[in-house]
């Protein structure tokens, strides 16, 4: 079974199980398929995690995240959003799928041949694709300031006549990568075309720079809930976040409570307000500085946590930045019972929006995720890998997976997976059934300044005025906003089989054999 946000990916990565691939060959082939025809939210360009479950077996996790440029210029303020100043980090997505293919193939006996993984992305680069309603409005919404992004016009035209896109430039990258390897990304030709192309647009990333980029296989970090375990990333992502707010729901009992409730919406808002406050104090490189997650995530603390999320019905203050982004999330589970989930992100829609020379590669602008401070414990320093708020999450019982999931929607990632796994593992939906309820996003977003709590409009009016009543501003936004995060899921059954699921808010799909 595949699940990923375009019908392309689903079938490339279907099409890779039924000729006897693995879970993990077939989210490679998504991965690249995406980069092609999902350019507004992913791309070579940008990073990528992983979860990769197996039975039997702890649960290996890889982390994809450039480093900053090892010269900066000086900053007088924030980080630019857009342009080459925002293109400031590597890219590490390529290598993330270096790394799980050869976790596929020295541990899972994969079989297929890399090139044969990136044939379907090359082949929609080289011969079009239907642009998505979900690009087109991101391309339109961003038509007035992309005038101004370096070779981005030309690589994405905008209007009634452009309907369907081809990449000619990106398909000679991805035959390159096909043909010499992954490395070519970071060392090759086309490093050296990438490393030219974003001089030119003012980044001051270098060759060597992309040479020095790695992803790192990690140990994931791991809260019991429920009689088993849920894993996700370490910093310098946003994974303990997600874990601290489902730990601390975890020491609340919900067998009184029904599921779309008022309370079942407070306590979730409420645990994520605490988890958020110890994110923003502390999440950053774990390599320059110390991050105390096994402090936050000790049992200890997290009763601490819950028992001050319970002190009293009225909601607690929201004083916390809002995080914009996108990404994607993608899965696959094979006829082993193994499963890979994947969250790969250009940061922004369509990132720093310049594209790399003629590389057809549009780079991130996950930089503009540092704090301007250097002394902030996310601030920007040469090496050093931003905050990031990517976090694919696994469920796994009695030592097999049960659950892979992740999202998109930076800030409301988190906000996402407990509406999720709270509604998945306590209340017993299936993946389709969670994933059409209304969610929430707590926050600012592009369309609303206000830190107020959004909701979805089917969630009803006794629970918006119940809310209200506990001291929440609410703000009620359209039944199944893109907004409320563009989530995927694959659930293992007891009996072997599969069930999944992507959003109904998007164009995704899931499939199986």
């Amino acid at each position: 079974m595949v699940t990923s946000p375009h019908p392309l990916a689903s079938a490339a990565g279907l099409e890779v199980l039924a000729d006897g691939g693995n879970a993990i060959e077939a989210a490679i082939a998504m991965a690249a398929v995406l980069c092609v025809v999902c350019p507004h939210f992913t791309g070579l360009g940008g990073d990528g995690f992983w979860l990769i479950a197996q039975p039997g077996a702890p649960v290996r996790g890889i982390s994809g995240v450039g480093q900053a440029a090892a010269a900066l210029p000086p900053l007088s303020g924030p980080v630019p959003l857009r342009g080459g100043a925002s293109a400031l980090t590597t890219a590490a997505a390529v290598d993330s799928w270096a790394r799980a293919f050869d976790i596929s193939a020295r541990n899972w006996q994969g079989r297929q041949r890399w090139a044969s993984l990136l044939s379907r992305a090359i082949e929609h680069a080289q011969e079009g694709f239907a642009v998505s309603a979900s690009q087109r409005f991101w391309r339109e919404m961003r038509a007035a300031e992309a005038q101004h992004w370096h070779g981005f016009d030309a690589a994405f035209p905008v209007g009634p006549s452009h309907q369907h896109q081809r990449q000619p430039g990106l398909a000679h990258t991805l035959s390159r990568l096909a043909a010499q390897g992954p490395r070519e990304f970071y060392e090759g030709e086309v490093a050296h075309c990438l490393a030219a192309g974003l001089q030119a647009a003012g980044s001051p990333l270098t060759l060597d720079d992309m040479r020095g980029t790695r992803a790192r296989e990690v140990t994931p970090l791991a809260v019991p809930y429920r009689g088993g375990t849920l894993l996700s990333l370490p910093p310098p992502t946003q994974g303990f976040a997600t874990l601290e707010a489902m730990g601390i729901l975890g020491e609340q009992d919900f067998s009184g409570i029904a599921e779309g409730s008022a309370e079942h919406f407070h306590r979730m808002v409420e645990a994520i307000k605490l988890a958020f406050v110890d994110r923003d104090r502390f999440l950053a490189d774990p390599d320059f500085t110390e991050v105390p997650v096994q402090r936050l995530l000790d049992a200890a603390y997290i009763q601490q946590q819950a028992a001050r999320a319970q002190a009293g019905a009225r909601a607690m203050p929201w004083p916390q930045r809002f995080r914009h982004g996108d990404t994607v999330f993608f899965a696959a589970a094979d006829a082993s019972g193994r499963g890979a989930g994947v969250l790969q992100s250009i940061y922004y829609d369509w990132g720093s929006g310049v594209v790399a020379g003629d590389t057809g590669v549009l780079w991130h602008n996950r930089g503009a995720a540092f704090h301007h401070d250097a002394n902030h414990p996310n601030g920007l320093r040469g090496g050093k890998r931003p905050f990031h708020t990517l976090n694919p999450v696994a469920f796994m019982r009695d030592g097999r997976p049960e659950l892979l999931l992740g999202t998109q929607g930076a800030d409301g990632q988190p906000q996402t997976l407990v509406a999720l796994l709270t509604r998945l593992i306590d209340f017993g939906l299936d993946p389709a059934q969670a994933l059409a309820r209304p969610r929430f996003l707590l926050g600012r977003t592009f369309s609303d300044s206000r830190d107020s709590l959004k909701l979805e409009q089917d969630v009803g009016p006794e629970v918006m005025a119940s809310l209200t009543a506990r001291g929440h501003e609410v703000a009620p936004i359209a039944a199944h906003s893109p907004l409320a995060g563009l989530p995927g899921v694959i659930r293992f059954e007891a009996d072997g089989s599969l069930a999944g699921a992507h959003d109904p808010r998007g164009d995704g799909v899931a499939l199986g054999l």
